[in-house]
């Protein structure tokens, strides 16, 4: 896999998000620093509760309104800052620029409309043109997303297509504006084993195509092998660890990383018990003083539940970050 190594298309730099609820205020996203390269695809990982998709929903400000604001950092998409634009300013970039695929096609379309209906909704909004070739440029958008009988399929209603059908669906308006970035939120959670592997080589297709980015949030390290060129990896709002998905498999830093890949169902090879994380993510109100996965970590000693570690290279290149105490030593 191959990808441009210019400027960034997106640099997000000491991103801070606070949520204040009546139980108290927490940090769902804490200091992220990434960046997302045309062609490339960069994977978030980490269990539910980690701070993904609230990572996601900052990089396009859709945050719940009144208990969600970032507080500190900085998103630009090829060098503009997006937390600096109004409101009319970054709807124009949703949907043309930056778009998302969200788990639940279910949620994502009205059952009320055909999918033709809801594919040149979003045309009209970002890609106007004469009303005329509305229709043939969502079939060309179905088209995109392989999905059989486009010309049929674009007079549908979602409640007429079984779940992959609709997640192409989604995927088409996605695309159907040529966007510089597609977030996709563990789109393939609902899907079987068949259909997620198609949905996945088509994702790869169409980058190929469009050269577009890609941020892949998921659960699963074994897509991640398959899908992208870098990996995040997120813990209790924060990024643990982060690097090439060739050096993160081949020597991961934190024992989180560690166990994540341990988890992965191997083919070949020692079939025995899969490995598990012992106890359960910190609540996101909780406050922890040392490194947060301390107390699920066997390999923790007094040092990591009395401070946080910072962030370390290691590789001593930069392109391998951990937050571990450990790599003091190595």
């Amino acid at each position: 896999m191959t990808q441009e190594k210019a400027t960034p298309l997106l640099e997000v730099t000491d991103l801070t998000v606070r949520i204040s609820t009546k139980a108290g205020s927490f940090h769902p996203v804490n200091g992220h620093n990434f960046t997302l390269h045309k062609g490339e695809t960069l994977g978030v990982v980490g269990e539910s509760g980690s701070g993904k998709s609230m990572t996601a929903m900052s990089l396009v400000r859709l945050l719940p309104k009144h208990a969600a604001r970032v507080t500190s950092g900085s998103i630009r998409l090829e060098g503009r800052e997006l937390l600096t634009l109004s409101e009319p300013e970054m709807r124009k970039v949703r949907g043309s620029e930056i778009a998302m695929i969200l788990q639940d096609p279910q949620t994502s379309l009205n059952p009320a409309f055909t999918v033709g209906e809801q594919i040149t909704e979003a045309l009209r909004l970002h890609a106007p043109g004469p009303r005329s070739g509305m229709r043939e440029r969502a079939v060309n958008a179905l088209r995109k997303v392989k999905l059989a009988a486009p010309e049929h399929r674009v007079n549908n209603y979602p409640n007429e297509m079984s779940g992959g059908m609709r997640q192409r669906v989604v995927g088409a308006i996605a695309i159907s504006c040529e966007p510089k970035i597609i977030i996709a939120d563990e789109p393939t959670t609902s899907l079987d084993v068949t259909v997620q592997a198609q949905y996945l080589r088509l994702l790869k297709e169409l980058q190929d195509d469009t050269g577009m980015g890609i941020i892949f949030i998921t659960h699963d390290f074994g897509i991640v092998a398959n899908l992208c060129h870098r990996v995040v990896v997120m813990y209790y709002g924060r990024i643990v660890e982060s690097g090439t998905v060739e050096r993160i498999f081949a020597k991961p830093a934190h024992p989180y990383t560690e166990a994540l890949i341990g988890a992965v169902p191997k083919l070949h090879g020692h079939k025995g018990r899969l490995r598990t994380i012992p106890g359960q993510p910190p609540a996101p109100t909780e406050l922890i003083e040392g490194c947060p996965f301390a107390p699920r970590c066997d390999k923790a000693d007094d040092r990591c539940f009395r401070e946080n570690p910072p962030t370390f290279d290691a590789d001593g290149d930069g392109e391998h970050l951990a937050s571990c105490w450990r790599m003091v030593d190595q």
